[in-house]
């Protein structure tokens, strides 16, 4: 009969099982702690990390690499007539969030 090997030596005695560490977090008085917050396709109420404001979003939408590939494949396709419609539909579109109060970039939501 084999034994498996044991394992290699370390130099320090194995340590009682356990449960895993725990990470704990300091919280410091009167600091300011900013969430991230997630965006999406339409404006949302969010709290500015600038002017530290609850404001609506404006929001505009750009095309994305991803649009330019789909256009590309529908006019390699043949479906060149339908080109422009990538460019049409919000969900081929990037839309970035702008705080209104002070004009900040918050993040951009991919379609």
């Amino acid at each position: 009969m084999d034994r498996p090997a044991p394992p290699p030596y370390s130099g320090y005695p194995p340590g009682p099982p356990g449960p895993p560490p725990v990470q704990v977090t300091h919280v410091v008085p009167g600091a300011v702690i900013i969430q991230h917050q997630i965006v999406g396709p339409d404006s949302t109420l969010i709290t500015c990390r600038s002017c530290h404001q609850s404001v609506i979003t404006r929001i505009d939408r750009r095309p994305s690499t991803r649009t330019h590939v789909i256009a590309l494949l529908l006019c390699l396709f043949g479906f060149w007539p339908c080109v422009c419609l990538p460019y049409c539909m919000d969900s081929c579109l990037n839309t970035d969030h702008y705080c209104t109060n002070c004009g900040a970039f918050i993040g951009t939501y991919i379609g």
